[in-house]
């Protein structure tokens, strides 16, 4: 029987199997690839290394931490800057990461060069090893010459690939390597010079490296050096992935939702057409059990059908995402495919269906034998018990399952009870849509615009489930959309910034003769900031030493470690703002020194106005006390500072400076860091119109993802309009050939259903949108803290164009009744 029905009806089953199947589809996608990932970072987390463990330090290491290096027996060892280079054969200069290594680093994975014995020649022979795409950008080939510094030497072989690299690391500042050797020869390191040694260990399996952490690290810590192993590193890189994972399962579990939505509505309105027939089957003695399990068996099939193609179409799409995310990813993942999946998707489709189908499928247990001489729209109510013991297990259903996707209690509470009240809203404007045209009805509109307002109240009306589908639809999809504004804003920078070129590391000696460089060629110096290096002695009285020891301190641990680089003005800048204290722009030599510190280093030192600070600048100590707080913009591309001095009182401290200029052009850009390179090779430039263009490329690809998640919801939210819509039309049917009977035209039968569908459509997206609007400016201002300026996109977009949809698919739905005579219709829909 069941099988009978459905292929009467395979049409609109088909539209219910549709709702779900990309919703399927996204959860087993995604979830697969993200299994894939973690496995791959776990099998590959010594190759992602190299070793399996590193010290590095971000200064020539301390007497104590060298001596706890030399007592492990490092296998390798590196130092590694960021300095600008030059290629003689054409004068090209580029910021780079210059790479100095001896011993046999790697222990796992392979430095990946062309030619393939480059890898293990280049310290032999006194060469360099050139990333490869650098190389391709300046015309350069193996066997020319690089300028490193003061050091020209050979380039043996182009950088494919080496461990610890990625893709986003390497467009910044591409890496060279050359032998440790020679790095002295370069001099390159000098004061203020950002630096940091690496040494490598390789040891046996029987090593407990999570206890040997534990042990060693905090001594490290207390040396300012740090150790990293390679679980821990793999540890660091799941929960950094894991993130982009819970916000591609939330878009995937929105379009499963708008699946199941679809599910729910279609099969509410597709069993209300059935009570008529499952009276008829019960006169003829069909049972309670056997009249629900007809349709049950349907709904089951549907959801067992559609799950298993999600899954396989899944399995698809997920050999897309290593290609999507390649440029995020420091590896190649490789995918397995495992028969989990498909049985993930087969009983999600299957208990997803049932589920949100359940409901209206109740209804036909409830069906008594003589409601076929009186089927209406209060007939076949399930008991309320029933009822409300059905919507509990949906809503715990949903919080289990935002549960497993977010591994959070109270975002999946939130999730949910965000949904649970959209819901109710959506469906509270419907009823309340229904009861102010009863009362307010327009008596004076023509026929066709009062029959269509008839339409929404009458008996067997589709108002509620129809708008309930259509909001809440527009609503994820808004949602998801405000979002993305908000998660893309956050991430941009600001290119209207007036300095374009930054030269860091000039030093004292230098600074005059790189000002004149620039001003020679016609451009301004507009920033000349120097920088003092300096760390923290004591705070509030407590030694530093004293507090890397207590374990119950409430300061962050990185601040205690950290070596700041300060700079003394008499203003605050257009990236700061004033937020506590009184602003010093200058004092006397004899006055006590009060210093200004941004708002997140006061909020990680657990300090305010008015409290204590000694610093150590090179051996020297100095009392201050904090005069004010600032809020700085650190998204503004330029130098921005955690602690700043006023004027007159660190002009005699050893220091270096950071200078910005602004370059019309990318010749004369090229120009000047060519000069400067040769004149002054310590120093390095940051040209910041290539930044801007990688940063842009970055947040291309970044949208380009969150696009193709959406795309999923939208996919998804326009199929359950059409199957909502569609399978309406059966209810719809009998009134337009009643209609004609009694001698309408074809033009007024078409206008009653328009202005019914333009209804339903502008009240389900209107409120749809206006619901996104709200619960996007919570996430702005309770979840990313960030102002929200909402896009016009969906009012002008998304609220024409689904109330267009919807039109336009309930128009469809009358065509058989306009093309054929009403007898014909009649025969043919029994």
């Amino acid at each position: 029987m069941a099988w009978r029905d459905a292929k009467a009806s395979r049409v609109r089953l088909l539209l219910f199997m549709a709702s779900i199947i990309l919703g399927i589809a996204a959860v087993v996608s995604i979830q697969l690839f993200s299994t894939n990932l973690k496995d791959n970072i776990q099998l590959q987390s010594k190759a992602l290394m190299g070793a399996d463990y590193i010290i590095d330090s971000r200064q020539v290491p301390t007497e104590r931490a060298q001596a706890i290096i030399d007592s492990l027996q490092p296998d390798a060892s590196e130092v590694n800057f960021v300095s600008m280079i030059a290629f003689p054969k054409n004068g090209g200069t580029k910021l780079v990461k210059v790479r100095g290594l001896e011993g046999g680093f790697p222990f796992y994975g392979t430095i990946d060069t062309q030619p393939a014995s480059a890898a293990a020649t280049y310290q032999e022979s006194g060469g360099a090893l050139v990333d490869a795409t650098l190389l391709l950008q300046f015309n350069i080939k193996p066997g020319d010459s690089i300028k490193v510094g003061e050091l020209t030497l050979p380039i043996t072989g182009a950088l494919k690939a080496i461990p610890g690299s990625t893709a986003i690391s390497t467009s910044v500042a591409p890496p060279v390597l050359i032998p440790y050797r020679l790095i002295k020869d370069t001099k390159l390191i000098q004061f203020g010079s950002r630096k940091e040694y690496q040494y490598f260990y390789k040891v046996s399996d029987t090593l407990n490296l999570k206890r040997f952490e534990d042990k060693i690290d905090p001594m490290l810590k207390a040396e300012s050096a740090d150790l990293d192993t390679h679980t821990s590193t793999s540890r660091r890189l799941g929960k950094r992935y894991d993130n982009v994972g819970k916000f591609l399962n939330l878009a995937a579990f929105i379009a499963l939702l708008l699946g199941c939505i679809g599910i729910a509505s279609s099969v509410h309105i597709y069993i209300k057409e059935k009570l008529k027939a499952i009276a008829v089957l019960k006169c003829m003695g069909a049972s309670r059990l056997q009249s629900f399990l007809i349709f049950l068996i349907q709904i089951s099939g549907i959801g067992i059908i559609g799950g298993l193609f999600g899954a396989l179409i899944g399995i698809g799409l997920q050999e897309l995402f290593p290609y999507l995310l390649k440029d995020f990813l420091p590896f190649d993942v490789e995918i397995s495919i495992s028969a989990q999946p498909i049985f993930m998707g087969v009983f999600l489709g299957l208990f997803m269906s049932v589920l949100f189908a359940l409901l209206p499928l109740l209804r036909t247990w409830y069906v008594s034998p003589l409601e076929v001489l009186r089927v209406d729209e209060k007939a076949a109510q399930e008991p309320k018990k029933v009822r409300y013991l059905v919507f509990a297990a949906i809503i715990l259903f949903l919080f289990l399952f935002s549960f497993w996707l977010l591994n959070d209690a109270i975002y999946a509470l939130g999730f949910v009870a965000a949904t649970f009240i959209t819901f109710s809203i959506l469906a509270g404007a419907a009823l309340l849509c229904i009861k102010g045209i009863r009362k307010f009805f327009p008596k004076r509109w023509g026929f066709t615009l009062r029959q269509s307002l008839l339409n929404l109240f009458r008996p067997n009306n589709q108002t509620v489930v129809l708008v309930v589908a259509i909001g809440l639809g527009t609503f994820l999809i808004s949602t998801l959309y405000f979002t993305k504004d908000i998660l893309l804003t956050k991430s941009e920078i600001d290119t209207s910034a007036n300095a374009n070129m930054i030269i860091l590391d000039v030093q004292t000696e230098q600074r005059e003769a790189v000002e004149q460089l620039i001003t020679s060629k016609g451009l301004p110096v507009i920033d000349n900031i120097p920088l003092v290096t300096m760390r923290l002695h004591s705070i509030k009285g407590e030694l530093v030493n004293a507090l890397r020891q207590d374990s119950t301190t409430q300061i962050k641990r990185w601040v205690l470690n950290h070596e700041f680089r300060t700079t003394y003005r008499d203003s605050l800048t257009s990236s700061e703002e004033l937020q506590e204290g009184v602003w010093t722009p200058e004092l006397n030599s004899d006055d006590p020194v009060v210093i200004s510190i941004s708002d997140n280093l006061a909020l990680d030192l657990n300090i305010d106005v008015g409290d204590a600070i000694v610093f150590n600048v090179q051996g020297v100590l100095m009392e201050t006390t904090i005069g004010s707080i600032r809020k700085v913009d650190w998204q503004q591309l330029k130098p921005n500072f955690s602690v700043v001095f006023p004027k007159g009182v660190l002009e005699d401290a050893p220091q270096f400076s950071v200078m910005a200029t602004n370059v019309p052009n990318q010749e004369r850009s090229a120009t000047l860091q060519r000069e400067l390179v040769a004149k002054f090779p310590n120093v390095s430039i940051i040209d910041l119109r290539q930044v801007f263009t990688i940063v842009e490329d970055i947040l291309d690809k970044v949208t380009w993802i969150i696009n193709f998640m959406a795309f999923f919801s939208i996919l998804t939210g326009i199929i359950v309009l059409i199957g909502s819509v569609r399978t309406s039309k059966y209810q719809r049917i009998k009134e337009s050939v009643l209609l004609r009977t009694l001698g309408a035209k074809n033009t007024q039968i078409l206008q009653i259903s328009a202005f019914e569908y333009v209804f339903l459509g502008l009240i389900g997206s209107l409120v749809g949108i206006l619901l996104a609007l709200l619960s996007s400016l919570c996430l702005a201002l309770l979840v990313f803290k960030e102002p929200f300026a909402p896009s016009m996109i969906p009012f002008l977009v998304f609220l024409p164009g689904i109330t267009l949809l919807v039109l336009g698919i309930g128009l469809s739905n009358i065509q058989t009744v306009l093309r054929s005579s009403p007898l014909e219709v009649l025969r043919r829909e029994g």
